[in-house]
């Protein structure tokens, strides 16, 4: 199934009249829908590293132009936007306080705790997190188990460019007791072990990063060192 999806994504990528096609914007949906649920993933970890999933990728940018734009009735709200948004949390298992918002497409597994927070498209968000009061989980992060994003921290996007990494923020490692928790930032920042990035931070690839060591300013340094303050 996933190859004739993939197949048909990618013909759509290289040629955009076949967005006309029902069975084009079907098999965009469908890639949605499995995005949306967890079944699919935009980057997986395998034994060499990171795997970057181009052609799902490739099916979130084609999902917005095939969609029309809507009016969300959120009562007293309103939204009017083309991508719908997540619902059905309790049988999710997902804690979400208001006014928290999490976009269809975006996988929540079960424990995720969403305090009023914006989680978007793409996104993959693994249980036992916490999504805290005005953070952001960028288009295609992807969010370990039992992280902690802190206050309006924002973890960059990756959908664009497709070729580009969705750098992880991989769960802290296991360990006796009690287990850790690691309070972070950016989707740029790989994380082996705890790290505390300071609220309302966002960071990027040149960010600077404070260590006991000092200060490593180093530009495109992707792995915050052990127990790393951003």
């Amino acid at each position: 199934m996933n190859n004739a999806l993939k197949d048909l994504i990618e013909q759509a990528w290289n040629n955009r009249e076949l967005l006309k096609d029902n069975a084009v914007q079907k098999a965009i949906r469908d890639v949605v829908d499995e995005l949306d649920c967890g079944r699919l993933r935009i980057a997986e970890k395998g034994a060499d590293g990171w795997h970057v999933n181009e052609w799902l990728k490739k099916a979130v940018i084609l999902y917005f132009p095939i969609n029309q734009m809507e009016t969300i009735e959120c009562s007293p709200f309103e939204y009017h936007d083309k991508v719908p948004l997540k619902h059905d949390y309790a049988s999710s298992q997902v804690r979400v306080v208001p006014h928290a918002v999490a976009r269809h497409g975006a996988f929540l597994a079960p424990g995720v705790v969403l305090m009023p927070s914006y989680v978007n498209i793409g996104a993959y968000v693994d249980s036992g997190t916490m999504v805290d009061t005005w953070a952001t989980v960028g288009s295609c992060a992807q969010i370990g188990k039992h992280v902690h994003l802190s206050g309006g921290v924002g973890s960059g996007g990756g959908l664009e460019p497709v070729q580009g990494a969705p750098g992880p923020v991989p769960s802290p490692p296991p360990i006796p007791t009690p287990p850790l928790r690691c309070t972070c930032l950016p989707i740029w920042a790989q994380l082996p072990t705890v790290a505390q990035v300071s609220t309302i931070v966002p960071l990027s690839t040149y960010a600077p990063i404070l260590t006991y060591e000092g200060i490593n300013t180093t530009p495109g340094a992707r792995k915050a060192p052990w127990r790393a303050t951003a």
